[in-house]
């Protein structure tokens, strides 16, 4: 059985060279040669199309570098990469792709939640598995995918909430009028959404915590700091920021400083901040970020597992949880030097 798939494989592989061969020969496009060797290359390998949602962040580089490195021919893969630059239609042609090469997985971290029924319905009349990365879906019907590798963005949310708790009782300003303003990410972003709700959900039980305004700064630096320089014009008295990424959060600070704000000082702005790379934990331990919740995007390993398991014949679970930690200035000192991102 092991060796008919094989065969089909090439057979497919190779019938799809000569169908693009046969539209470019006519302009010297096409290059025999690579053609043969992508076929050679791929040939006993578990092929796995695996679709990108973008490069908008310093964290976003670490999740595709971890998936890369995981899914290496040296780890018995053949990877074939698709950047989506952060739209939805690039990621759905390049599922489309991926079915009509007849890769062995597929694999995606979905720029938002909603859209995906369609294409999704077509890998699964394919009979190719489906297996969600670092973000999740809205479907009625999860079989559509089978599996999903990441974090919980609704624990991370939660754990800002339970850490500006604790820190406002701490400095025994647990009766005071809180005001607070959010940096969110991509908007319909599952990330997005349980960051909101998980912060939500702890501000709701203090009746003196006052979410000014939230705001999509897509998740970039730039942007961040457009949206704080829109919260400083528009609101004399901020007393938290929740950024929901770290390249937001540069973004606000650069607008924070510009402005004349002190960062750092405990009677001025709370920073909390999401994903904890190697700059931003810098700053926990400067006492510029005052918390930083980790997003973990060392996920490839436990991708590939998950695709060992499924070659095996094995049960796998509907998600797996990738483990995250929460970062402050009285513990952070000790994870800078591995951090690898």
């Amino acid at each position: 059985m092991f060796k008919w798939k094989i065969s089909y494989k090439v057979f497919v592989t190779a019938f799809v060279m000569l169908f693009v061969g046969m539209m470019f020969s006519s302009c010297g496009m096409f290059d025999k040669e690579v053609a043969e060797a992508i076929e050679t290359e791929s040939e006993n390998l578990i092929v796995v199309g695996y679709s990108q949602l973008g490069s908008e962040s310093v964290w976003r580089t670490a999740n595709t570098n971890s998936i890369q490195t995981a899914l290496s021919k040296e780890n018995g893969f053949f990877l074939q990469f698709n950047n989506a630059r952060q739209k939805q239609e690039n990621q759905i042609k390049a599922i489309r792709s991926f079915i009509s090469q007849r890769v062995d997985y597929i694999a995606f971290s979905p720029v938002t939640e909603d859209g995906w029924t369609t294409v999704l319905e077509e890998a699964k009349k394919a009979g190719i598995p489906v297996i969600l990365v670092d973000r999740s879906i809205s479907a009625t019907d999860s079989s559509l995918y089978t599996t999903r590798v990441g974090t919980d963005s609704y624990w991370e949310g939660s754990q800002a909430g339970k850490w500006l708790e604790e820190d406002l009782k701490k400095k025994h300003q647990e009766e005071e009028e809180i005001n607070i303003v959010v940096l969110q990410g991509t908007p319909g972003a599952s990330v997005q959404l349980g960051r909101t709700m998980g912060f939500a959900e702890i501000a709701e039980k203090h009746s003196n915590w006052h979410i000014l305004e939230q705001r999509n700064a897509d998740f970039t630096t730039a942007k961040g700091k457009e949206v704080m320089e829109h919260f400083l014009r528009l609101y004399e008295d901020i007393d938290v920021l929740v950024s929901q990424n770290d390249d937001m959060t540069f973004g606000a600070i650069e607008a924070l400083r510009e402005s004349g704000r002190e960062i750092g000082k405990d009677d001025d702005i709370r920073i909390i901040s999401f994903d904890a790379g190697h700059d931003a934990l810098m700053m926990v331990r400067d006492g510029i970020i005052d918390v930083d919740v980790e997003c973990n995007p060392e996920q490839g390993e436990t991708l590939a597992e998950v695709i060992r398991m499924l070659e095996r014949g094995e049960k796998v679970e509907k998600e797996y949880i990738v483990e995250d930690k929460v970062f402050t200035k009285e513990n952070v000192e000790k994870y800078l030097d591995g951090r690898t991102y």
